[in-house]
């Protein structure tokens, strides 16, 4: 396939549909014979999107179950299981991009993991930095620091006005998740 430069892409946000957003892409670029790998971080649950895409052989999805707490429930124990799960993640995100084993590579919930400690920035910095050329970066998550907005190519924000967990309505299968 012949291809532009990969860009950075960021969607960003206190709305739904950030990893609805990335994963649309994903299926997008699968169905134009790219080779997609997807890293999730801080979700512990699966969702009908992944189940969906993991059936797709350009597709490799790396993840797996985490506690269901979320990071301010959990104890320091909890914590340093789930940063060196992080860094894991983050350093294989690292080797498929520099082994060009893929061609678009979204970081989902980056920037939660991120502003929570759970990655080691420096790597981050060291991935968008030397980003191979022909690399399609996408990550989600609220909160991204200037420095990554600076060097994005793409920034969507999705804004809440409106969600159904406000009235305490847990995520749906199918809608939220």
């Amino acid at each position: 396939m012949n291809r532009q430069p990969g860009l950075i892409h960021i969607y960003c946000g206190d709305g739904k549909g950030k990893t609805t957003a990335a994963m649309g892409l994903a299926l997008r670029a699968a169905g134009n014979g790219m080779q997609v790998a997807i890293v999730q971080f801080l979700k512990g649950q699966t969702s009908g999107e992944l189940r969906s895409l993991e059936l797709l052989p350009n597709i490799t999805v790396i993840r797996e179950q985490m506690s269901p707490k979320f990071t301010f429930q959990m104890n320091p124990e909890e914590l340093d299981q789930t940063r060196e799960i992080h860094s894991r993640y983050l350093h294989c995100a690292l080797e498929l991009a520099r082994e060009g084993r893929c061609d678009m590579l979204i970081l989902d919930e980056l920037m939660g993991a991120l502003s929570c400690g759970l990655i080691d920035e420096a790597l981050l910095h060291e991935l968008v930095d030397h980003k191979p050329e022909p690399l399609e970066l996408v990550m989600t998550g609220r909160n991204p620091p200037q420095w990554l907005l600076d060097r994005a190519d793409y920034v969507s924000e999705i804004c809440k006005r409106k969600h159904p967990y406000d009235r305490g309505i847990a995520a749906r299968p199918g809608v939220e998740r």
